[in-house]
């Protein structure tokens, strides 16, 4: 795995990922940026939702759930005051929709993600307390 960045002009950045996929970055006027990307620190809580979020639809699939739609939120509720400013608080929450989906299995998956499988959780819970709850809407 591997990545880059190559510098635009200002604050302006565009990343690159081994896989060939690329991401504007930027970061806000007061910092000389021009609102024209993704703050990076943004790109880690879209990686930290995206990676729990692959794990527990798939474990959930292997468990033969029918989720027929499925979001996770994950917000940053406190960092530290001094820099770095790591974050040291984070909430995730998992909006399912499904038909007669099962709430222990739901539980296990998310469990299984949280405590085995999802390894920005892993890295991140050496600063940060990461609470998770979840909803579950029956299909229309």
């Amino acid at each position: 795995m591997q990545a880059q960045v190559s510098w635009q002009g200002r604050m302006t950045f565009t990343g690159t990922a081994g896989s060939g996929f690329t991401v504007p970055l930027g970061t806000d006027p007061s910092v000389g940026g021009d609102n024209d990307g993704f703050l990076p620190l943004e790109l880690m809580l879209v990686g930290l939702a995206g990676c729990t979020a692959m794990d527990v639809i798939s474990i959930l699939q292997k468990m033969r759930q029918d989720v027929t739609a499925y979001e996770v939120h994950a917000r940053v509720l406190e960092r530290a005051p001094d820099h770095p400013r790591v974050f040291t608080r984070i909430q995730i929450t998992y909006v399912f929709t499904g038909r007669g989906l099962d709430a222990p299995s739901v539980e296990r998956a998310i469990q299984l993600s949280e405590e085995r499988y999802c390894s920005a959780q892993a890295m991140l819970r050496s600063t940060a307390q990461i609470d998770s709850s979840y909803t579950i809407h029956e299909a229309g």
